[in-house]
């Protein structure tokens, strides 16, 4: 009852003109979601394990910060309202593993749902969102995953708001991961409620698919990629577009999982892991912890890449970095390997966002191949083959 009357104080408190927290993604989020790879099938020890997987394999030191619980965590609520993780999976409570991640130098996220029920059919937030959020607060929860089911009949900028103004309340800083599905153009009005918005369908494994299901789709890397056409303009440093969580490591060939990691990391999306940590091959952990490409991805300039040349065969993406250097993606959509002979000095490269441009016929810029590890200027053509389902990656830096 005690903690019942401190809810009601807090929202009767609560102030209309909340905000969401600032200074919590001021670059795209980084981390590891329990979804993708064991959906309900979920428990206390997974987490522990994962946490210290990040840190004995060098996530945490790449740049991965948050372990993610989505899904099937929950019991039950107590007879105030307040949800309860599930003493089976989670015995120890959730603020007994919210203290073990941070002791690992880490943060701990959740899940819930703006309606009733979540995904998976367990208790959502709907008119328990304050509950909720301070429930959060108090187990030391630093970041939550807020999806869409169960929703009809609601209205999106309603629900997402009233769990924003409950965070606040909360006190605790949590970071807001809007998982709206980009039904209801959450870009448009989103950048004062959440951190970071879905765009699209669910994610799925493969190169170029779109699976449907009468209920629901999941869409393939490039679906995704293509699905971003004029969006970019809403993103920037806290209000990410989120393309859903990386299915790098989850059955792809490693050509599409080093272009996937890459179309992320230009498109400043979220970088949220899938895959099974505790068993991940060599390969893949090199994709993951590349320094590089996550560089181009935390870039304190924050502008989300676009494509500013198609040869019919390959793609060309600039992405604008700071401190007067460029990230350039060529992409091979394509089934077959392409040899290309790109003369940089022919197409000016202008961003109208931005207001970034450069000439390469008025200035020569060193490029490295970040994959490859090649490296030359754009004084030259770019001589090179790329694969098919693959990328070339560059970093640009001017000369002088």
């Amino acid at each position: 009852m005690k903690r019942l009357l401190m809810l009601l104080a807090l929202i009767a408190s609560a102030n209309v003109h909340a905000q969401k927290f600032d200074g919590l993604a001021d670059t795209p989020q980084m981390g590891w979601n329990s979804w993708n790879s064991f959906a309900c099938d979920i428990n206390e020890k997974l987490i522990r394990d994962t946490a210290d997987a990040m840190v004995r394999l060098g996530l945490k030191d790449a740049g991965y910060q948050y372990v993610n619980i989505d899904d099937c965590w929950h019991g039950k609520r107590d007879k105030d309202g307040f949800i309860h993780p599930d003493p089976e999976r989670f015995p120890s409570g959730m603020k007994a593993l919210a203290d073990y991640v941070h002791g690992k130098g880490l943060k701990l996220g959740i899940y819930s749902d703006a309606g009733a029920t979540t995904c998976g059919g367990k208790p959502g937030s709907r008119g328990h969102e304050y509950q909720d959020a301070k429930t959060y607060a108090d187990w030391g929860i630093d970041y939550i995953k807020y999806d869409w089911c169960d929703t009809k009949g609601l209205s999106a900028v309603g629900a997402y708001t009233t769990m924003r103004d409950a965070i606040r309340a909360a006190g605790r800083p949590m970071l807001f991961s809007m998982c709206e599905w980009g039904d209801n153009k959450p870009w448009e009005w989103a950048k004062d409620i959440g951190h970071s918005w879905r765009t699209t369908a669910d994610i799925y494994p493969c190169w170029n698919c779109d699976l449907n299901h009468d209920a629901f789709s999941r869409l393939g890397v490039l679906r995704i990629l293509d699905r971003q056409a004029g969006l970019r303009k809403y993103s920037g440093p806290g209000h990410w577009n989120d393309m859903d969580m990386l299915e790098v490591g989850m059955g792809m060939t490693e050509d599409e999982d080093r272009a996937h990691f890459a179309i992320w990391a230009m498109m400043a999306s979220p970088l949220i892991l899938g895959n099974d940590l505790r068993k991940m091959p060599e390969a893949t952990l090199r994709i993951l912890s590349n320094k590089d490409v996550i560089a181009i991805n935390q870039d304190k300039a924050g502008i989300q890449a676009w494509k500013f040349f198609d040869d019919g065969r390959l793609e060309y993406w600039a992405k604008p970095l700071a401190n007067n250097e460029w990230a350039v993606m060529i992409l091979n959509r394509g089934e077959q390997a392409v040899n290309l002979s790109y003369d940089w000095k022919a197409n000016l490269v202008s961003d109208e966002l931005s207001k970034r441009a450069v000439d390469f016929k008025q200035a020569t810029y060193a490029w490295r191949d970040i994959w490859g590890g090649k490296s030359g200027d754009t004084g030259r053509k770019l001589e090179a083959r790329v694969a098919p389902h693959s990328v070339l990656l560059l970093r640009l830096k001017n000369k002088g």
